[in-house]
């Protein structure tokens, strides 16, 4: 397993950006296949799903098979042992408990020179979640989905996941969702779930927003559709980030990197450090440990195409670096790491000291696993109750409040040329029996 240490002199200026094109991996030519499928499932509905999920998921199914039984999800806790149940409950309970604080913070009522302002989430309609399946359950991400929409007092919540060979839902999954109250699931995935979930067919009534991590064609379906329905936001492949100085332990390291390099070939595992003995000690015990793990051929392919170690001269140009990357997760494992911590502006989640690693953030934390990847930590943040409510502001002004602003109005107003602005203002004091 090849895996280079460079010295950070020797990057050229274009690599980040570079790098973020690359594992974005969208080209025109899946844009146009993805426009393809969308718009065969608006023109078609639940017909083309079925061809579709036949096509791509080589499973058979009937417009009528499309949504899950009541009967279906009882029957998926006999396949669910007691300890996986007890896991799913901790952690939803983990980050209901983190969305509801948040949620409580806010509310807003403040009350300034006769004018009263009134600020309070209000949840969408209806939200979809998409949840990857098929092959692999992911029950983390329908609760890291579905819960916080729940929190949020979101009355109709969706979940569509690919079919297994079989035809069924993962019954962790299924679980999952019954333990999230989930109104309605879908054995349906790809593009073609989320045209349905944004366009609606026969069986799947459309939503507001659309959800959750997918693949590339699944991530260009959300943007395609965000024209006309919110999303969270785009995300690619996964990513780790890990900031360390000399104090660092090097099995820590490869072991981070090892659990982010399993998540798949186009995985992200990166490493920046001060020490070159550091960086060096790393390689030795990656080199040593991923012939003897599970998962070996991707953790390898992975961190062959997309890992990197890079060293620095010093703690300073490793956060100009990570800031700029914007990497999902971002860990800190260093010396002075809470002044580490304050100069860092961009990054999905932010994971401290030796013992806050990211695969316990995926699922026992409390924190939201579904993250924005490839540099949109820039401008994005990781999901939240925040994804599903819209703030509602209610103002009150007094007459003696409106009055000492009369000739604010007066002003801005005649500035903008829009002088009945102002008379709207005016004229309230003109009225009969004003005081």
């Amino acid at each position: 397993m090849p895996l280079k240490i460079w010295d950070a002199s020797s990057i050229p200026p274009e690599w980040i950006e570079s790098r973020k094109k690359m594992n974005w991996g969208i080209t025109e030519e899946i844009e146009d296949y993805v426009k393809t499928i969308i718009q065969q499932v608006r023109k078609r509905g639940d017909a083309a799903l079925v061809e579709f999920t036949k096509k791509f998921d080589g499973v058979s199914l009937d417009p009528e098979n499309l949504r899950v039984t009541p009967e279906e999800i009882k029957k998926a806790y006999d396949a669910v042992t007691d300890e996986q149940l007890s896991a799913l409950r901790l952690m939803k309970e983990k980050l209901e408990n983190v969305q509801k604080y948040i949620l409580s913070q806010s509310c807003i009522l403040m009350e300034n020179n006769g004018v009263t302002v009134q600020s309070w989430p209000s949840p969408i309609q209806s939200v979809g979640c998409y949840v990857p399946g098929g092959s692999a359950a992911y029950p983390s991400t329908l609760i890291m989905t579905a819960t916080p929409a729940k929190v949020a007092g979101v009355s109709r919540v969706v979940v569509c996941s690919p079919p297994t060979a079989d035809g069924d839902i993962n019954p962790l999954t299924l679980v999952a969702a019954d333990t999230c109250k989930v109104n309605e699931i879908y054995r349906v995935g790809g593009p073609q779930a989320i045209s349905a979930l944004a366009y609606g067919t026969e069986t799947i009534k459309p939503v507001k927003k659309i959800v959750g991590p997918g693949n590339k064609y699944v991530t260009m379906a959300k943007v395609l559709v965000s024209r006309d329905v919110a999303i969270d936001m785009p995300a690619g492949p996964s990513e780790i980030l890990i900031l360390a100085d000399e104090t660092a332990d090097p099995k820590i390291v490869a072991l981070d990197m090892v659990s982010q390099a399993e998540h798949g070939i186009d995985s992200v595992s990166g490493f920046i450090t001060t020490s070159e003995d550091l960086a060096k000690g790393v390689v030795k015990k990656l080199e040593e440990m991923i012939p003897f793990l599970p998962r070996d051929k991707v953790v390898a392919e992975a961190l062959s195409g997309h890992g990197f170690i890079v060293v620095f001269e010093t703690v300073d140009q490793m956060i100009e670096f990570a800031n700029a990357f914007a990497p999902e997760h971002l860990e800190i494992m260093a010396n002075n790491s809470v002044d580490v911590v304050n100069k860092i502006t961009s990054a999905g989640l932010v994971l401290v000291g030796p013992y806050t690693p990211v695969s316990a953030s995926d699922y026992c934390f409390g924190t939201n696993h579904v993250l924005p990847t490839s540099g949109f930590g820039h401008v994005f943040s990781g999901l939240s109750v925040y994804d599903f409510v819209r703030r509602v502001n209610v103002v009150e002004c007094s007459r003696d409040g409106l009055k000492k602003f009369e000739d604010e109005v007066k002003i801005l107003a005649k500035a903008e040329k829009l002088p009945n602005h102002y008379l709207a203002v005016k004229g309230r004091f003109n009225l009969e029996g004003s005081k």
